[in-house]
């Protein structure tokens, strides 16, 4: 698996956008990813240093469509905190 894939996407939320004001970047990862994975993609992918990295697995909720019950799917995702001053300019809108 290359470092790179690891990353799946970034999130873009009210509450990921307030923490940005704390150098923190939100990215929903791999179900198999690790905190040294994560942090080795950022750091390749952007040219920064992370600090510290959260992982947070959020489990997929019951749905029912009339008779039927299905399961969304699992994320995962990482807080990734990086050194103050570095910024990641996909979430920056350039």
């Amino acid at each position: 698996m290359q470092m790179l894939q690891v990353l799946v996407r970034p999130v873009v939320t009210e509450q990921s956008t307030l923490l940005q004001e704390k150098d923190k970047y939100v990215f929903e990862v791999l179900p198999s990813a690790n905190k040294v994975m994560v942090r080795q993609a950022v750091e390749q992918a952007f040219n920064v240093k992370v600090i510290k990295v959260n992982i947070v697995m959020n489990r997929g909720k019951m749905k029912r469509y009339g008779p039927r019950r299905v399961t969304t799917r699992d994320i995962k995702k990482a807080i990734v905190t990086l050194k103050p001053g570095d910024r990641i300019q996909i979430f920056e809108g350039a």
